[in-house]
């Protein structure tokens, strides 16, 4: 392991990712899982996602040039996006990763509303980039059955032991998964949550049983509690010290860990109580001193 990456590994941090990034060894990450905010002027508790164009593509090659040292030499990122700022992003990425896949996350939105001088918009543009062509990628672990009428219609004996018609097919580059609605049991308070659906299929397919995967925004922190079902690593970090708490909740309610004292929460600045772990690992918020403000991206 990289000399001080064992201190951030299971800890989501609240401050600023370009300030946090910098922590991180270089060479020392598996995966790269980002929701970076997509310049749609959403309230995430802050400007973050109030940038005028020009500054929300420089501020989001900033965070790039940043993170991309971190990858370990087999390793992957996967980025969420919209169309209105995919092609340029995707495009500056490609200058120093090697794309895979442009992925079409379906959201299955319902067809009712929606725009009238324009064909409505009901997807997200995931970029699929890995730092090397011998990446590590799990095929067999992402695999979707076939139904039982597919493999009857492929019972003649060219197909009688074919390994794929038994542990399936390979998801394409279209995911339809629906969003969390508001009565969805993943739901939080969250404006982008993502599923965990989606992110344990990055998760599965792109980072090794004992990897660590690494969100530099968090948000409600769907990135943390899918690596901990799913027995990775991660790191991660969240401005908003609202929606650190709502993954505090969200992982103590996975089974991750439980509070020494129910009455002293680690969200607290002025606590110096620790989490006692059900796991060998540390999940800790790093929030900011009170007399520094937080740091806006």
């Amino acid at each position: 392991m990289k000399p001080g990456l064992e201190k951030l590994l299971n800890r989501v941090l609240n401050e600023d990712a370009l300030a946090g990034i910098a922590e991180i060894p270089d060479g020392s990450l598996d995966l790269i899982v980002t929701d970076p905010p997509y310049c749609l002027g959403k309230d995430y508790g802050n400007e973050s996602d109030k940038l005028d164009p020009e500054a929300y593509l420089e501020w989001s090659k900033q965070w790039i040039d940043a993170v991309i040292p971190k990858l370990k030499p087999a390793g992957s990122l996967y980025v969420f996006l919209t169309w209105r700022y995919s092609p340029e992003i995707f495009c500056y990425l490609k200058k120093r990763l090697i794309m895979l896949n442009e992925i079409i996350w379906d959201r299955k939105v319902p067809s009712m509303g929606g725009s009238t001088r324009r064909f409505s918009s009901v997807h997200d543009n995931i970029g699929f980039f890995a730092k090397a062509k011998d990446h590590y990628f799990d095929i067999d672990s992402i695999r979707i059955p076939y139904d039982e009428e597919t493999k009857k219609a492929r019972s003649r004996s060219i197909f009688v032991g074919k390994k794929w018609l038994e542990v399936g097919y390979n998801p394409k580059d279209v995911w339809s998964i629906s969003r969390l609605h508001a009565i969805h049991s993943e739901r939080v308070e969250h404006p982008t949550q993502k599923p965990l659906e989606v992110i344990e299929r990055m998760i599965k397919a792109s980072c090794p049983p004992d990897g660590v995967v690494f969100d530099p925004f968090m948000g409600s922190g769907t990135t943390a509690v899918a690596a901990f079902r799913l027995k990775r690593d991660f790191i991660g970090f969240e401005v908003n010290p609202d929606y650190c708490r709502v993954i505090e909740q969200r992982l103590l309610d996975a089974g991750s860990f439980k509070l020494e004292d129910a009455t002293n929460s680690t969200c607290s600045q002025e606590s110096a109580r620790k989490p006692k772990l059900k796991q060998p690992t540390l999940f800790e918020h790093a929030l900011a001193a009170a007399s520094k403000p937080l740091e806006t991206v």
